[in-house]
């Protein structure tokens, strides 16, 4: 028995989300960092593997360096976390399945559908895991909204409104920092706010829900003059039908020009009994709404709570669990099914809630099918997440 041996590609200067990353690994001491080609600068990735104290000769001058050099050795780790920017996912993934390591990565998995659909047969092909950090499903009240809708409190879902509103790059002189330069260039990919923010959005109404998004009618604008990819957008949804027959609606808001708000992300749910809401800046409160009768307000610890939520809870009622333990709920789910993998130890329920290939290969064909519907006269667009989309 020993910690989970984890390695990291990107995350260097500048790079906001590696920090967090290694944070949330290690909040509950099942992981540890042991190496990582931290940046393209050799010089770079060998000053912040002194900084976090990392032995010499594992800070790595490239990732291609780090595979095949931690293959070789009897203490190699066992994952590696990608947090570079998105064009660069696929081919570090799957170098790192083709020398044995599981991967837990950034969103959006990859560059488009036809890499992650290949993405997948490599890991059918393989003995590993592969995470995906949709961290918003590791709040343990969205955990508790799932499990309320999953045993029919809700009823039958009608409606969906799903926002995720930010302002950084309100206006043309955000774009200096590093974390705006390559999400706003097309070269990167074919989306800013939608590929960034909105798949998250839609990713979260899908792991509530259960429901699964089947069309969308999209209209993605570039509000600040000069830009290429959007940086606002507004998508209506359908959902595939239910037992009968069906079609749940929604609408799904995603800025990054909305001065003045942060990472306002909230949801609201409507069923025919009652309706659900959630929002990332109270996240310990999950409020149930009656026709007839006064509103639910569900907090972390006090009321009773599903096993899950339970599950994915570490402190005292009162205590606020915020961004970070939700990431790190994903790290540590994600560890258990490596740990049983190497040490054959069973895992919880847990170990199975953690967004996977499927969760990608959605979120791409997500991103694809509203950027193609922005930009098409038709009005509603089927999402295909088989590649075969014409």
């Amino acid at each position: 028995m020993r910690k989970i041996r984890m390695g990291m590609v990107g995350g260097g200067q500048g790079a906001f989300i590696g920090a967090i990353h290694r944070i949330a690994a290690q909040l509950d001491g099942q992981i540890e960092l042991v190496c990582g080609a931290f940046s393209r600068d050799s010089q770079v990735s060998k000053a912040i593997g002194e900084e976090l104290y990392l032995a010499p000769d594992r800070s790595y001058a490239s990732y291609q360096l780090m595979f095949e050099q931690e293959a070789a050795r009897e203490d190699r780790m066992d994952m590696v976390a990608i947090v570079t920017p998105n064009k660069s996912h696929f081919s570090i993934a799957q170098m790192a399945i083709t020398h044995g390591f599981h991967v837990i990565c950034d969103k959006p998995a990859t560059s488009d559908l036809t890499e992650i659909l290949i993405l997948k047969e490599q890991l059918l092909q393989s003995d590993c895991f592969y995470g995906l950090t949709h961290t918003y499903t590791g709040y343990p009240m969205v955990k508790e909204a799932r499990a309320r809708i999953a045993q029919g409190d809700l009823g039958t879902i009608r409606k969906v409104v799903v926002q995720y509103q930010q302002g950084w790059l309100a206006n043309s002189d955000d774009e200096d920092s590093k974390q705006a330069a390559w999400r706003l260039d097309p070269r990167q990919g074919i989306s800013c706010c939608m590929a960034d923010i909105g798949v998250h959005a839609a990713n979260l109404t899908e792991y509530i829900t259960g429901l699964h998004i089947s069309e969308v009618c999209a209209d993605l604008n570039s509000v600040v003059s000069g830009r290429q990819l959007d940086d606002d957008g507004t998508v209506l949804l359908r959902f595939a039908e239910n037992t009968q027959g069906f079609h749940a609606k929604g609408v799904l808001l995603a800025s990054q020009v909305a001065i003045g708000d942060e990472n306002d992300l909230s949801i609201a749910i409507y069923g025919d009994k009652a309706s659900l809401h959630w929002r990332q800046l109270e996240p310990n409160t999950l409020t149930i709404k009656y026709p007839d009768k006064a509103s639910a307000l569900i907090r972390t610890g006090v009321s009773p709570l599903a096993h899950l939520t339970l599950a994915n809870l570490r402190t005292p009622a009162g205590h606020p669990e915020g961004y970070l333990e939700a990431f790190a709920n994903i790290y540590v789910n994600f560890s258990q099914q490596i740990r049983e993998e190497i040490f054959q130890i069973p895992a919880s329920e847990k170990a199975q809630d953690v967004p996977g290939i499927d969760e990608a290969i959605r979120g791409m064909a997500f991103i694809e099918t509203v950027v193609a519907a922005s930009a098409s006269d038709k009005k509603w667009h089927k999402i295909d997440y088989s590649g075969n989309r014409k």
